[in-house]
């Protein structure tokens, strides 16, 4: 906790998110990327990469 500065960048003077919202808890709560899926920490929800 307290890095959550490193899901964001700064492009063309605007911020732009680097990981996608969990569907199911909504914005605010990030999904991690593990490579070969996104994970939620909160709930649990997993999507799997092509």
């Amino acid at each position: 906790m307290g890095q959550k500065w490193k899901l964001y960048i700064v492009k063309d003077g605007k911020v732009i998110r680097k990981n996608k919202f969990c569907p199911r808890c909504g914005p605010g709560v990030f999904m991690a990327d593990h490579g070969d899926r996104w994970a939620c920490g909160k709930c649990g929800y997993t999507e799997w990469k092509k």
